[in-house]
């Protein structure tokens, strides 16, 4: 009987406690009144900052709670700056989230981390549109063809040892006979197209279509730049018949490198968070990011900056960077040979 009575004691001291421990917080509770920082790891202008501040203008809207979305700079080292960040300091709650290069993810599977970042351990967001991009040189330039490209040097900018704009025309200089001259120590894109324009530069190496379609649509309209080649499997549209660098490499193992290479193109504009996010946060976030990519207001304002937006979701963000990672040795060892690692 007494035992009896002490299990019926001990069974309302349990209920007791679970009735006055404090519910879990909901995500809309986190979210309401909250801050949520959007860190651009390029400069203002730049078509980086061009997608966060679009997307900033109506994320909030499909996130519970709405929280406020700032949008904050954190430029330097190609993007590293913001990834180290994001990896060490910043608070894995849910309340920071960011872009980066597309091409920064794949430097660790290539032996470049210099921060000590695991991509594959941050929190994917997914991506505001898939790349094409393009090689060209300013009208003035005496190059104006891919094979011109293979006889003399091109000055094109570098921004920094783990971004595409210097990543990638080595890796065309070793896959293609290229002879791009790479020029380091340029803030970001928009700044080397500036210094392009008055002549301090050539040209670019590694430009998305995107960017000129939404910043320089001059460009094109007026004859000022020459496409040299460009990445996609297709045709640009309105622009047929530009050399595809795929088919301008010869060699299987070289052409395989350089598809890998090119993956990054995938995730084009990516956003993400750092690890460790609450799983029902980093839901709700994901959700929201793709919500929002459908949001027909903001595809309006796309359409009339001339922006592409076509959502790459986190999933697939997820399962393509996880494939590279898992690439054969083979494939790896000959990309940092091509990028001279």
């Amino acid at each position: 009987m007494l035992s009896i009575v002490r299990r019926a004691a001990l069974g309302a001291l349990i209920a007791t406690g679970f009735a006055s421990a404090a519910p879990a917080q909901t995500v809309e509770e986190f979210y309401k009144g909250k801050q949520l920082n959007l860190l651009v790891y390029s400069g203002a202008g730049s078509t980086y900052d061009t997608y966060a501040r679009l997307l900033a203008k109506y994320l909030s809207n499909h996130i519970p709670g709405k929280p406020t979305i700032v949008t904050q700079y954190m430029v330097g080292a190609g993007g590293l700056k913001l990834v180290d960040y994001m990896n060490k300091i910043a608070p894995r709650d849910g309340s920071v989230i960011g872009t980066i290069g597309r091409g920064l993810p794949f430097e660790p599977m290539l032996g470049k981390n210099e921060v000590g970042w695991d991509p594959l351990k941050f929190t994917w967001l997914g991506s505001m549109n898939r790349e094409i991009t393009v090689a060209l040189s300013w009208n003035t330039s005496k190059i104006k063809t891919f094979d011109d490209l293979k006889k003399a040097d091109l000055l094109v900018p570098g921004t920094g040892a783990g971004a595409d704009s210097e990543i990638m025309p080595r890796a065309y200089n070793n896959l293609a006979g290229t002879k791009f001259k790479i020029i380091s120590g340029y803030r970001d894109t928009s700044e080397a197209a500036l210094q392009m324009e008055t002549g301090e530069l050539e040209g670019l190496a590694y430009w998305s279509w995107s960017s000129i379609s939404a910043l320089h649509p001059d460009w094109l309209r007026d004859k000022k730049v020459n496409l040299i080649f460009q990445t996609g499997v297709k045709d640009i549209v309105g622009h047929p018949g530009v050399p595809r660098i795929r088919e301008l490499v010869s060699d299987p193992t070289d052409r395989k490198a350089l598809e890998f290479l090119l993956a990054r193109e995938i995730i084009g504009r990516p956003f993400l968070a750092p690890p460790g996010v609450p799983a029902d946060r980093a839901k709700a976030l994901r959700d929201a990011f793709a919500a929002t990519m459908q949001d027909a207001a903001l595809l309006k304002d796309a359409e009339a900056a001339n922006m592409e937006v076509n959502l790459v979701p986190a999933e697939e963000v997820d399962t393509l960077l996880k494939d590279a990672a898992n690439s054969p040795a083979a494939v790896l060892e000959r990309v940092k040979k091509t990028l001279d690692r």
